[in-house]
């Protein structure tokens, strides 16, 4: 009996030895692996990178900014059948361990024996404390710190927040070249282009396979092992109660079904207007911001407006650059003994030019050109190996004056565009070398509707529309005449359309303008200065004004910030770009009243809170709390008033003139208000039209980036007003003939066009209804000034004395 308890003593002695000894090796491990463990309670505060996304006044989605593409989703929000996908692939025990699964580690380590392959036990919350708070080497010692963490993260947060913290942060690869996706709402869109709650079982379950090694489930490059893991989760989904088993027999029956999304619908027409909304965002609140901040932007882009603008100027760009015949081939290929697919497909084509095709010609014969179109590159990259032919016929090549055998050679790479495409048949195409820019804003707002800045995105990302400077000619001078307006002068306003000299000072030469056609004509009313588009009478009324004032208004209108104060400016001498020039117009537009043009309505950040509004106006009675018979809610707008509404109106009124008589006839045919201005710098390098119906203003631009002339005979009534046609015709399509808002005040008077005299009760044609402001209509009988000689003072109209009575800045 003694030796028994003897022994039994000893057994204790040494299982308390035991014990000790593996407490202690147990607190000294976890003191040693414990030091300098990252603080777990950085997950509470933890933003992860989110992507930015910038839709379009309609809802459609622009672009998306991005250093990790995730969208992040609250696990509220997280589909049922995606968070049995993953804990069915990852960790079905996760709502019942307390962050190291004992369970999964034995399950493991018999696999590993039996099989000989290497299965990791790793949780969610181990891998979430990798991911967030450890680094990725494979080490005992960073294994240990992991599972130490994990309890830790398991003491401090529900299951929901850590599962939340994994679905939103995992890292489930690459599916379009350039795009890391991270968390399983960004992977459902580019995976399979849809929103994550549209996702099916066997789509959940192929993301789910993701997180052990995209690469190694590639759905191009490793499609059968994609689909055995696939089906293997679902498998377990079944096996854990998730689904059924007839639902598991379905969902393994069907294809991956990846189906990436590459573009989004508006971004070949709007990437000058997206790059511009990025710039932005960018200078006001930083790269970071942008690119992690989880930012929600509402542009004020009209995508079907954009569509129409870029059309438009395209076709005016291919006009202008087809008239001036054929250059040559985009490239040259040896097709001796290759390809002829694979040789084009490494000739460098622009992305954004649809339906444009590169295409490489195979022989010319018989009147026609026979082509084989550049293939397709398939989702995985790789070039495709269907073949595509067609032929150029004569027809496509008649706008160079060659049949194709004399313009093109076998080897030539050309761009070409269907004509028809039952019979294969294609016209050859060339990239413009002008280029130009299209403006679209609503005139009240600053809202822009529509920009292009430019032929192609792909080619240049240079924006014409805000960063090319340019004169703006003769489109200037409505600002010298509204200075004219409001400081004593009238629309019948006689000024001298004759030779005029201006010295320049001691030692420089005198300045002789004159007219784009050369002659001169007399006195004639200041409407008529404006509608002919006359320099000599603009020269003679900005001397009479005074330049400094004039100056002074450009800046105003925010044309030029600091204008030189000289003459020559007053005919569109100096550089200002298309987005400012519409900015002024539209103050014309809408009563001489301040607007800032922009590109964003609204932003939010990644929780929805507004940081940032366009429209700051005060809303009266827009929060009360129920309809008690009160006023209805007012918006007060208390933007600076820049010109005189009345002058402004008289602005108008001269413009629409210079659509139905002058030199922007060309847009009468649409048939509604139209009021513009079209302009033509020296040696014709630059050709405007910038104008406006009641509600939209428009400007167009055409040049090349390193300015040369357009050809003698180039002017912006011949190449920028057809293109602003092609816009406001569809533009204006469905809206109906709205005439211009007369303000208070005007009065409208029938005057004689050709003298500015008050019309006699009989008289006929040759009569304009002008509008005057009060105390300035015109006398019954009209003395025109006798002519001015050399650099005299222009004439000065014989009521101004009354009309300075309502003159002046306003």
């Amino acid at each position: 009996m003694r030796f028994i308890l003897r022994f039994f003593g000893f057994l204790f002695s040494v299982g308390a030895m035991i014990f000790v000894l593996a407490a202690g090796a147990g607190a000294f491990f976890y003191w040693k692996f414990s030091q300098d463990l990252p603080d777990h309670a950085a997950l509470a505060n933890y933003e992860p990178p989110v992507m930015s996304r910038v839709h379009a006044a309609d809802g459609s989605l622009l672009a998306e900014y991005a250093t990790e593409r995730r969208l992040y989703l609250p696990i509220q929000a997280m589909p049922k059948i995606v968070v049995a996908a993953f804990l069915s692939a990852e960790d079905k025990n996760f709502y019942k361990h307390g962050g190291v699964d004992p369970e999964g580690l034995v399950r493991a380590a018999l696999t590993n024996f039996k099989s000989g392959k290497k299965q990791g036990a790793s949780t969610i919350t181990q891998q979430v404390a990798k991911n967030f708070l450890l680094s990725p080497e494979q080490t005992f010692e960073r294994k240990a710190k992991e599972a130490l963490i994990a309890f830790r993260i398991e003491a401090a947060y529900s299951k929901d927040k850590i599962l939340e913290l994994y679905l939103n942060e995992i890292f489930l690869g690459t599916i379009v070249p350039g795009r890391n996706l991270h968390g399983v709402a960004a992977a459902a869109l580019d995976y399979f282009g849809k929103s994550v709650h549209e996702l099916t079982i066997n789509e959940a379950a192929y993301l789910a396979a993701l997180p052990k090694g995209p690469n190694n489930y590639h759905p191009y490059r490793q499609t059968q092992k994609a689909l055995d893991r696939r089906n293997e989760i679902i498998g377990l989904m079944a096996q854990n109660g998730y689904i059924t088993k007839e639902e598991a027999e379905a969902a393994r029956k069907m294809p991956l079904g990846v189906n990436p999304r590459v573009a989004f619908a508006n971004a070949a027409n709007a990437n000058y207007f997206t790059e511009e909304v990025r710039r932005e965002i960018a200078e006001r609140y930083g790269e970071k911001k942008l690119y992690e901040g989880g930012l929600s932007v509402r542009a004020t882009l009209d995508p079907k407006m954009q569509a129409w603008a870029r059309k438009s100027l395209v076709d005016g760009l291919i006009r202008y650059d087809q008239s001036h015949g054929w250059r040559g081939a985009q490239a040259k290929v040896d097709l001796v003994g290759r390809d002829w697919g694979l040789a084009v497909a490494e000739v460098p084509g622009l992305g954004d030019v649809q339906p444009w095709r590169l295409a490489v010609v195979l022989s010319t014969t018989g009147g026609a050109a026979q082509i084989g179109l550049q293939p397709r590159r398939e989702a995985s990259g790789h070039v495709s190996k269907d073949r595509e032919t067609g032929t150029i016929t004569a027809e496509g090549t008649r706008w160079t004056g060659r049949s194709p055998a004399a313009a093109l050679n076998a080897g030539d790479v050309v761009y070409v565009e269907a004509t028809d495409t039952s019979r294969n048949q294609y016209r050859l195409r060339q990239r413009p070398e002008v280029s130009g820019a299209i403006v679209a804003m609503d005139p009240y707002t600053g809202r822009v509707h529509a920009m292009v800045g430019g032929f192609s995105y792909d080619e240049s990302q240079f924006n014409r529309a805000t960063q090319a400077m340019r004169q703006p000619g003769s489109s200037f001078k409505p600002i010298v005449y509204s200075a004219a307006l409001d400081n004593g002068y009238t629309p019948s306003s006689i000024v001298q359309d004759s030779p005029i000299t201006i010295e320049a000072g001691p030692g420089q030469e005198a300045w002789t303008p004159s007219n784009y056609d050369g002659k001169s004509g007399g006195p004639h009313t200041l409407r008529y200065g404006i509608e002919h588009s006359k320099n000599l009478m603009t020269v003679r009324l900005a001397k009479d004004v005074g330049m400094p004032l004039i100056a002074e208004y450009a800046r105003r209108f925010g044309v030029y910030d600091d204008m030189l104060p000289v003459l020559p400016m007053a005919l569109g001498a100096g550089e200002t770009t298309v987005m400012r020039m519409v900015t002024a117009y539209s103050m014309l537009a809408n009563g001489g009243r301040r607007i800032r043009p922009t590109l964003i309505d609204r932003i939010q950040d990644r929780v929805g809170e507004t940081i940032y509004k366009h429209d700051n106006r005060k809303c009266l009675g827009c929060d009360a709390d129920k309809w008690s018979g009160q006023d209805e809610p007012k918006l007060i707008d208390d933007s600076e008033q820049v010109l005189d509404p009345l002058t402004a109106y008289q602005m108008v009124s001269i413009m629409e003139g210079v659509v139905q008589r002058g030199t922007a006839t060309i847009l009468k045919q649409i048939g509604k208000p139209l009021a513009g201005k079209t302009g033509t710098t020296n040696d014709a390098k630059d050709a405007w039209f910038v104008g406006f119906s009641p509600d939209l203003a428009v400007g167009v631009y055409i040049g090349f980036d390193k300015p040369r002339s357009l050809g003698d005979r180039a002017t912006g009534g011949g190449l920028a007003a057809p293109i602003a046609l092609d816009f406001l015709k569809l533009a204006l399509k469905d809206k109906p003939p709205t005439p211009f808002r007369v303000p208070p005040g005007i009065k409208l008077i029938r005057v004689s066009a050709s003298s500015g005299m008050r019309a006699g009760s009989g008289e006929g044609g040759g009569t304009i209804l002008e509008a005057f402001k009060p105390g300035t209509a015109p006398p019954d009988a009209y003395v025109a000034a006798p002519a001015q000689q050399s650099s005299g003072p222009a004439a000065v109209p014989p009521d101004a004395d009354r009309a300075a009575q309502a003159g002046g800045l306003y």
